[in-house]
């Protein structure tokens, strides 16, 4: 991997149809995102990802979430993400995602995207997933995680899932506190967590706990970097400046939106560089990667 020619690495990116046309997300969910952040284009398949960011000099985190029991439908495909990061090895690295609700099947889930697909790491959101990821029953999933040196990704505040919906479609915000990870942190000091988006309304919680944990970090994804709080953009610029990451939520939000209210914050370059790309390649250790 030639990491020089990498200009940022987007740490945040969502496949949402799978190569045989299955979307991961219900209609209603898809609908209620496309209200809430103002998107109509069409999905783009693994391989068109790749070349939107390979277009741009990025690499692109990207995965699925797999809530099968709390939304009745299976994700989209994550052997074909999978599949479709190892034809492009140069624009994208494939997390994978298991139902926490599964129990033992979601370790058995786990061992073989780990152990046999490769997967780089884990998401989940606990919102959509209907879990409370600080609860006793799920630390063996996350030690089997912490065990194989993979980080995860896990939503944190808000959700345009449901957003506009009654009742949200059923889905509870309140699971995506942040302040629930610190648990987890605290029971896995070697599982490094990553609290993606600016966690409104928590916000405060967040950069509490990666403060306190140093194996806890931020991805700015999913809002416009116009919307950071003050708080936010001063820890990203001082005290949490080797701990925050680059991420978009693409596609709900392009990086090359992103890219252009970032560089109206108020960042020394050497922060930026930081942010935008130093801080993931020594958190995803992709200066050890010779693919």
């Amino acid at each position: 991997m030639n990491l020089d020619a990498i200009r940022a690495i987007d740490t945040h990116v969502h496949i949402q149809v799978d190569d045989h046309g299955h979307f991961g997300a219900t209609d209603e969910q898809r609908e209620g995102m496309d209200r809430y952040f103002g998107t109509s284009d069409p999905a783009l398949s693994v391989d068109e990802t790749a070349a939107y960011y390979r277009e741009r000099r990025m690499l692109a985190v990207v995965f699925t979430v797999d809530a099968t029991t709390n939304s009745g439908r299976r994700p989209n495909s994550i052997d074909d993400i999978v599949a479709g990061a190892q034809r492009n090895p140069d624009a994208l690295i494939a997390f994978g995602s298991v139902d926490p609700l599964q129990g033992p099947a979601a370790i058995e889930e786990l061992h073989r995207q780990a152990d046999d697909l490769g997967v780089r790491g884990f998401k989940f959101h606990p919102t959509v997933q209907g879990f409370d990821p600080s609860g006793e029953e799920f630390i063996p999933l996350f030690a089997a995680i912490e065990e194989r040196r993979l980080p995860i990704v896990v939503h944190t505040g808000q959700t345009g899932v449901g957003a506009g919906s009654p009742g949200g479609l059923g889905l509870r915000l309140g699971l995506s506190n942040p302040i629930l990870l610190d648990d987890v942190a605290a029971r896995h000091p070697e599982l490094q967590i990553i609290m993606a988006h600016p966690s409104v309304p928590w916000q405060d919680e967040a950069i509490s706990i990666a403060t306190h944990k140093s194996n806890v970090w931020i991805d700015l994804s999913g809002w416009s970097p116009k919307y950071f709080s003050p708080a936010l953009v001063r820890a990203s610029r001082t005290f949490l400046k080797r701990k925050v990451l680059f991420g978009s939520d693409f596609p709900a939000i392009t990086p090359d939106r992103w890219l252009a209210d970032f560089e109206r914050l108020d960042l020394p370059e050497d922060v930026r560089g930081l942010i935008l790309k130093e801080n993931a390649v020594r958190l995803l250790e992709l200066d050890t990667v010779t693919s």
